[in-house]
C-alpha cells in the first residue's frame, strides 16, 4: 500500500511556478500558463486622450514653417525674375538679422553678454566665408540646365519639410535639453545645397552672397527664432503664425492664384484635416500591458 503511494506521488506533476528562467517544468509545457495569467492585464493604460483645438494649436507650427519656405521661394523667384535687386536683397538679410537678434535678446532667459558675443563672432565669420565663396557658388552649376536645376531643388525642399524637426532647433538654443538628430541634420543640408543651386543661376557675385546670406539666416536661424518665440508665450507664438500666414498668402496671391489655392488647401489640410483624422484614430487604438512586457528601467543609465 505504502509502495503504491509512493508511486503514485512520483508521477504526479507538481505545482507550477511562475519563474522566468527555470527552465521547462516537468508535466507541463513551456508555454504553459494558469488562470491567474489574465489577472493583472491592463488595456490602453498609456493612450493619451487627446483635445481637437490642442492638437491644432500644436500643428501651427508646421504650417508657420511652410510658409516661411514659401517666403523663401519667392524671394528666390522675385530675385531671378530681377524684381528684387541686390541692394534690396542685402537690407532685407540686415533687416531679418537685426530682428532676430532682437528676439533673442528679448525672449532668451539665459542669454548673457558672453553668449551673445558668441552669437556675433560666429555670425561675422559666416558672413565672410559666405562672401569669399560667393564666386564659386555663381560658377557651380553653369554646365546644368535650368529645369534641371529647378527639379533637384524642388525635390530638395520637399526632403526638408519632410525631415525638418517642427518641434525644436536644428541650432541648439540655451536650455535645451537635447541634441538635433541626424534627419533635421539632413533637412538643413538638403536646404543648403537647394539654395547653393539657385543661387548659381543669379548674374552677379553680390547678388549670390546676398541670395546665399539670406537663405541661411532663413533655414539656420529662423527655426531658433521661432523656438524662442513658442517657449517665451504660446499666445504670441500663435499671433505670430497667424500674422505669418496672412503675409504668405498675399504675397502667393499676388505671384500666381494657383499656388494661392494650394498654399490654402495645404493650411488646411494641416491644421484642420490631420488633426481630425489623428483624433478619430484614437478611437482605435488598443493597448495590451500586463506582467510579459519588457522590464523598464526606472533611472537614467547615464547616471
Amino acid at each position: 500500500m505504502d509502495m503504491n503511494f509512493t508511486a503514485d506521488s512520483s508521477l504526479a506533476p507538481s505545482r507550477w511556478k511562475k519563474v522566468a528562467y527555470g527552465g521547462m517544468q516537468p508535466g507541463y509545457d513551456d508555454n504553459h500558463t494558469d488562470e491567474t495569467f489574465l489577472e493583472d492585464m491592463v488595456m490602453n493604460a498609456n493612450v493619451v486622450k487627446r483635445n481637437m483645438l490642442k492638437v491644432m494649436q500644436d500643428s501651427v507650427s508646421i504650417s508657420q514653417y511652410l510658409c516661411i519656405v514659401f517666403l523663401v521661394v519667392l524671394v528666390w523667384i522675385y530675385t531671378l525674375r530681377s524684381t528684387l535687386n541686390e541692394n534690396s536683397l542685402l537690407l532685407l538679410d540686415i533687416s531679418l538679422l537685426g530682428s532676430g537678434f532682437i528676439i533673442l535678446v528679448l525672449t532668451e532667459e539665459m542669454l548673457s553678454l558672453k553668449r551673445l558675443w558668441n552669437y556675433v563672432l560666429n555670425v561675422s565669420f559666416f558672413t565672410t566665408g559666405l562672401f569669399v565663396l560667393a564666386p564659386i557658388y555663381q560658377t557651380l552649376t553653369r554646365s546644368i540646365s535650368s529645369d534641371s536645376i529647378w527639379a533637384v531643388t524642388i525635390s530638395l525642399l520637399l526632403l526638408h519639410l519632410f525631415l525638418h524637426d517642427y518641434s525644436g532647433s536644428t541650432i541648439r538654443p540655451s536650455g535645451a535639453l537635447k541634441n538635433p538628430n541626424l534627419t533635421s541634420c539632413i533637412s538643413l543640408n538638403a536646404s543648403i545645397v537647394a539654395s547653393v543651386f539657385i543661387a548659381s543661376r543669379l548674374p552677379s557675385r553680390v547678388h549670390v552672397f546676398a541670395t546665399m546670406l539670406f537663405s541661411l539666416q532663413i533655414f539656420l536661424f529662423a527655426p531658433l527664432v521661432t523656438y524662442c518665440i513658442k517657449k517665451y508665450s504660446f499666445r504670441l507664438h500663435l499671433l505670430f503664425s497667424l500674422g505669418l500666414m496672412a503675409v504668405t498668402l498675399t504675397f502667393v496671391y499676388s505671384l500666381h492664384c494657383l499656388l494661392f489655392v494650394l498654399l490654402v488647401g495645404i493650411l488646411i489640410f494641416v491644421n484642420v484635416v490631420c488633426p481630425y483624422w489623428l483624433i478619430r484614430i484614437q478611437e482605435y487604438k488598443f493597448e495590451i500591458n500586463g506582467p510579459w512586457d519588457e522590464a523598464k528601467l526606472c533611472f537614467d543609465i547615464t547616471d
